[in-house]
């Protein structure tokens, strides 16, 4: 048994129509935490319980801190979070609900990992919200049920915040020996730490992040995101705001899944079919986002 659930995988009608091709969706954001951060953070905790950890530290304002204390929940290891100032009430209701203590330090998310850091004693795990082997391992397994269910598509779009997703991504692709399909990696204007990576060659630390897609919000993409575009096809996508906030809005209407702004990203390139023209099947990973509210997609479009 793992601590993620396998997904469905299906055809979009209404998102096929809108982007005039095939496009599937792998509905991750039914994971019980609500994100594909369920599958590598459930992985690593069920590795660090094994090897005898007593208590998971994460740091995380969203959606692996969701996912660390759901899986401590379960494994029965009690979890702190730390979480950034700009963290939701929302975000630190949930947590709290899967019985996390939880810790606001910093006024970012690199502030609060560092206190993390520092909270760390014998017997404890550091789990990292992205940038991590064993979270690359347990994100790639979405892939393998993809593989399974006999569906090879002509290229995969996903969202990239710090690069765990894409990290586990790639693997999964290449561990199928799909190594010929091809990535849309795509990230809102002002969470564009890909991006500037990929232009630049090596990983740079943006100056701050502008987009109300927090949750694509790492200043500095993981080394292996980059690895991953210089030795995989990968292609950079970026859009705005709007779009991605737009994307969330229309995705509730036609499959009533209510995503985040940094889902939102990667559906926004079903509702630009030219992004796609060259592709007949795309598998779009629909990540998720636990913290989303309606409310707060509809004040940050009316903004």
């Amino acid at each position: 048994m793992t601590l993620h659930i396998q997904t469905p995988l299906i055809e979009s009608r209404p998102l096929s129509l809108a982007a005039g091709r095939t496009l599937w969706l792998k509905l991750e954001a039914l994971q019980p935490s609500g994100s594909f951060k369920l599958r590598g953070v459930g992985h690593a905790c069920e590795v660090h319980h094994a090897r005898g950890a007593r208590h998971f530290v994460s740091s995380s304002g969203g959606n692996a801190g969701l996912a660390v204390a759901y899986a401590g929940r379960k494994l029965g290891v009690p979890v702190t979070v730390v979480v950034p100032e700009t963290t939701s009430t929302r975000a630190i209701e949930l947590l709290k609900l899967e019985d996390a203590q939880v810790v606001v330090k910093g006024s970012s998310w690199q502030e609060a990992n560092q206190h993390a850091q520092g909270l760390l004693g014998a017997g404890d795990a550091f789990v990292h919200p992205f940038d991590d082997p064993l979270l690359w391992t347990g994100h790639a397994s979405m892939i393998d049920e993809v593989a399974q269910a006999g569906l090879k598509p002509d290229a995969v779009v996903l969202s990239v915040g710090g690069g765990g997703l894409l990290s586990g991504v790639v693997e999964g692709l290449k561990r199928n020996g799909w190594h010929d399909v091809p990535v849309l990696a795509v990230e809102t204007d002002g969470a564009a730490s890909l991006h500037a990576a990929i232009a630049a060659g090596h990983p740079v630390e943006l100056p701050a992040i502008t987009s109300v897609a927090t949750s694509l919000g790492a200043k500095r993409v993981a080394d292996q995101a980059l690895a991953c575009a210089q030795n995989h096809p990968l292609h950079s996508e970026r859009i705005t705001d709007h779009a991605a906030l737009q994307a969330c809005e229309r995705f509730l209407h036609d499959h009533r899944i209510l995503v985040e702004p940094a889902c939102g990203a990667a559906l926004a390139l079903a509702y630009a079919p030219e992004r796609l023209a060259q592709y007949n099947n795309v598998l779009m990973i629909v990540c998720g986002g636990a913290t989303a509210t309606l409310e707060q997609i509809r004040d940050w479009l009316a903004a």
